[in-house]
Parts: structure tokens; C-alpha cells; sequence
């Protein structure tokens, strides 16, 4: 019987693994490979905060996975995972809705020989008092289009005479990579906006908060690119505030650990991510404080060979001594799921599995038009700080080789003619 691979979960790196296997084994007749995920289509999740400013059409950067299984050797499964049997070798899928809540998908079960769980993470709100109702998180594009629906809504009210005053307040909590790529491409769609007539709310009356709880933005990367960023901000009228918790969020706005009050109609949660609740306790699977699965070197479960999980869903050791675990980022997971075609074709061969070590090759961070900062690592070159428009090239290049991963050199070029071309005949935002 032809071995069984089921993927759960089509984000960058789920995808990704599911394309490679299905080209390397499933064109081959060497192994069944099936993804699942509950939605139809794919979008590269670092592009989900120019998809809430609008400066990103999400209908024209999706991708299909029914197509995308056609043309790479893959079966594509619709369905949620809500379930496994490590006894039995399945997982359930729970059933799917259409959008007048009738079955459109029954929930079924799926057998596997090989289980890769890649289920991503989701925003952490820490228990926060009022965030998951007042709160808009930035995990799926939906939740992005919602951002930007109600952001156009107060512009077009205004420009009807229709709106309470003429300025809109944001406030961001979480100075990491999301919160602060988004308060500079709010920026820019603000200028944007009164460019296209609706100027009732001018660029500067677009008041942006940005709220960290550490002591600078950017915690997680070095201060030498954190300071150049934080300065930038400053510049574009973005209210940076470090060092400050929230202990609450109301219909209103803020409220802070030392009592002061950000006032906002839209508020944003950016701040702190966990693996989904569903893999805690997953039938006996070791699992950590955030949800995540706990894996060894090779990617396995610590309770179970049969499954592997990568990805931020997964709490894998860095490798090379160090204590810490893995940090959530698409180099990580594109890391992994390059190891894991190599791993699960050795499986099949009975071959012992190689380790994963993780290697940092540096940030970047873009500020929308205005400017991008990062610093890529080598081994020949050490650490080399960017800034300004060569950052924002080498950034721009990390979306076109994921891109090339999935689609291939030819289908890549096609992509970027057409956007191109896009550029020159549709609006510079989604106004709509």
C-alpha cells in the first residue's frame, strides 16, 4: 500500500512541504501526499498587514490550493482538524460551513502512515480584559479585510459629511514586526486616501498609537535596527509608547497598567503569538505552556515517531547547545520544511532522520514607501546592516522566493510582469 503523508495545516510552510513532497513523491507514485486546511486559498501571512492598510489586493495574491494540488501531485482536503487517534492513525476533520451556515463539507476522517502537523500560530492576548471583543487581530486575511473595511468606512463617511470629526485614531498594541509595519503602511494609506479626494481626514489627522509593553520596538531583533526604526516612526507622526502594558481594552480605546487612557475607534492586538488550542492535550502529544507541540532535533514528536510538526505550532530545541527553542519566524518554518522533504523521503527508505539546527539569516523590516531597515547574516560576510531602498529590494525578494517555491522560476516572472503591469492600470490602494 502506498504510503500515506497527510499535512495539516496550508500556511507558507505547510504549503510548501505539501508542493516539494507532492513534486518529489506524489508525481512518482512513492507516497500519497494530502493537505488540509480550512480555507480554499493561501496567503502569505507577512503580507496580512498591507492587506488591513489596503495597499494589498488579497483576491489578486492568493493562491488556490484545489489548483495548486492539481498541477503539484497533491490530493487537497477542506476541513479544519478537530481531532486525532493515535491508535487508529487518523485525524478528524470537522465539518464545513457555507456562509448560510449549511453543511458544505461533512466531517470526516482521514488515515495517515506519516502525520505533519503545521498549523501556524495565532495572536496571543494574554487574558487581556476586552481584547478579544474590542480587538482586532491580524491572523487571517479575513480578519485583515475586516481592519480595512471598517478603516475605509470612516473615510467615506467623512467624505459624506456623515462622520463625528474629521480624524480616525489607531492604536496598536505590540511593537513587533506586525505592529510596526502596520503603523507605517496606515501611514501611507493615508496619504493615499486624501490623494484619491478622500481628504476630510488628512494624512496627519490619522492618529497612530503604537503601544509596547518592553522597552523598545522591535524587541526581539537587534537595538542597532530597532533605534533607526523607532526614529522613523517618530518621523511619519507615529505615537510610539515603550514601556507600556495594557490592562485593558474598552469600545473606546487603552487603558494602561499606569492608569493613563489611549483614546481609538480602531484597535489592533499585534502583540504575542500561541499554537491554536486545539493541540494541547492532542491524544497524550506533549505540548507547551503556548499550545505548542514539543518536538526533537528531527521534527518528531517527543511521544509519538509517526508525528512530526514544525512551524510556529511546533516548540523545536535551536540546536548547537543552546536552551532556547526556535523562534516563530517564515525563515524557520521555510528552514523546516525544506529538512522535512529530505527527512520524509529518507522515512520511507528506513533511513535514519537528520537534525535540524536553525540558522538565522538576519531581518528586515519595511516601513511601507517611507524606508526598510534589516541586517542579513552570512557566514562570509557576518552581519551587514540595511537601510532605505537596497533593504527594501532584498525585502521585496523574500515574498518572490517564496513565490519561486511554490510556483517555480517561469510562473515567478509571469507574476511579477503582471504586477508590473497591475501597477500601472489599478489604484495605488483597494478603495473598496
Amino acid at each position: 500500500m502506498t504510503h500515506r503523508i497527510v499535512i495539516v495545516g496550508g500556511g507558507a510552510g505547510g504549503l510548501e512541504l505539501a508542493t516539494r513532497l507532492g513534486q518529489k513523491l506524489g508525481k512518482r507514485g512513492k507516497a500519497h501526499i494530502t493537505l488540509a486546511d480550512a480555507n480554499l486559498t493561501h496567503i502569505w501571512k507577512p503580507l496580512l498587514h498591507e492587506v488591513a492598510a489596503g495597499s494589498l489586493n488579497s483576491t489578486e495574491n492568493e493562491l488556490n490550493y484545489v489548483a495548486q494540488a492539481k498541477w503539484n501531485h497533491f490530493e487537497f482536503q477542506l476541513g479544519r482538524m478537530s481531532g486525532l487517534d493515535r491508535e487508529r492513525k487518523t485525524i478528524q476533520l470537522a465539518a464545513t460551513l457555507d456562509e448560510d451556515n449549511r453543511e458544505l463539507v461533512p466531517a470526516r476522517e482521514l488515515p495517515y502512515d506519516t502525520l505533519v502537523i503545521s498549523v501556524g500560530s495565532t495572536t496571543n492576548d494574554f487574558g487581556t480584559e476586552g481584547a478579544a471583543n474590542h480587538c482586532i487581530f491580524l491572523d487571517t486575511r479575513e480578519q485583515a479585510e475586516r481592519f480595512h473595511r471598517k478603516m475605509l468606512s470612516h473615510y467615506l463617511r467623512a467624505h459624506a459629511g456623515k462622520g463625528d470629526n474629521d480624524q480616525i485614531s489607531v492604536a496598536i498594541v505590540g511593537a513587533g514586526a506586525t505592529g510596526v509595519e502596520l503603523a507605517a503602511e496606515l501611514h501611507h494609506a493615508a496619504r493615499e486616501l486624501a490623494a484619491y479626494g478622500l481628504d476630510r481626514i488628512r494624512p496627519e489627522n490619522m492618529r497612530i498609537s503604537l503601544v509596547e509593553a518592553g522597552p523598545r520596538v522591535l524587541p526581539a531583533l537587534p537595538e542597532r535596527i530597532s533605534a533607526p526604526v523607532h526614529r522613523t516612526l517618530q518621523k511619519l507622526g507615529v505615537n510610539v509608547m515603550t514601556g507600556a502594558a495594557v490592562k485593558e481594552v474598552t469600545a473606546d480605546g487603552l487603558i494602561l497598567a499606569n492608569g493613563e487612557t489611549i483614546s481609538a475607534s480602531l484597535k489592533v492586538w499585534a502583540a504575542g503569538i500561541r499554537a491554536p488550542a486545539f493541540l494541547k492535550d492532542l491524544d497524550g502529544l506533549e505540548s507547551n505552556r503556548i499550545n505548542q507541540l514539543v518536538v526533537t532535533s528531527t521534527l518528531q514528536t517527543t511521544r509519538d515517531e509517526n508525528i512530526f510538526a514544525f512551524g510556529d505550532c511546533a516548540a523545536c530545541p535551536m540546536g548547537n547547545g543552546s536552551e532556547r527553542n526556535v523562534p516563530p519566524r517564515a525563515q524557520a518554518a521555510h528552514q523546516q520544511a525544506s529538512l522535512l522533504v529530505k527527512s520524509l523521503t529518507l522515512r520511507l527508505q528506513n533511513q535514519p532522520l537528520p537534525s535540524y539546527t536553525y540558522k538565522d539569516y538576519g531581518s528586515l523590516i519595511s516601513l511601507s514607501s517611507f524606508s526598510a531597515v534589516g541586517n542579513l547574516m552570512g557566514n562570509l560576510m557576518g552581519s551587514v546592516k540595511l537601510e532605505g531602498w537596497l533593504a527594501r529590494m532584498f525585502y521585496v525578494s523574500l515574498y518572490r522566493m517564496h513565490q519561486m517555491a511554490l510556483y517555480g522560476p517561469f510562473r515567478t516572472l509571469l507574476l511579477m510582469l503582471s504586477d508590473r503591469i497591475g501597477r500601472s492600470t489599478d489604484p495605488r490602494l483597494k478603495l473598496h
